[in-house]
């Protein structure tokens, strides 16, 4: 297990992780550390703990967005793989369709030749 000291508000804390997920914690503190310095630059000290919440709320409502987002993007793939199905479905049936149309064409040219061969 890997040990990382990260910074937030000014404060060192320790913090184990997976070995190779280093700097990939580094980061993640310092992007929630952003969110609380603006929350603090914009009310002042209100306490760490509320800060802290303040903080964690605001990251919970951008995942939301994100995840209503993404929720957006699925649905609109799977219009997209149905409408792709249903063009290669009707493509098939006319590949069949023709088929079947040569099928009759060419036995309707053979009849006629026995007819003149006769």
């Amino acid at each position: 297990m890997a040990q990382v000291t990260v910074n937030i508000d000014g404060k060192a804390y320790r913090m184990a992780c997976e070995e190779g997920q280093e700097d990939h914690l580094t980061d993640l503190a310092g992007r929630f550390d952003r969110y609380v310095s603006h929350l603090k630059s914009q009310f002042g000290e209100i306490g760490d703990l509320r800060l802290t919440v303040m903080s964690g709320i605001m990251v919970m409502d951008e995942l939301h967005e994100v995840q209503t987002k993404l929720r957006g993007l699925e649905a609109e793939v799977e219009t997209l793989k149905k409408t792709r199905d249903n063009a290669l479905s009707k493509a098939e049936r006319t590949d069949s369709d023709l088929a079947l149309a040569l099928t009759e064409v060419t036995g309707r040219i053979e009849a006629i030749a026995l007819k003149l061969n006769s």
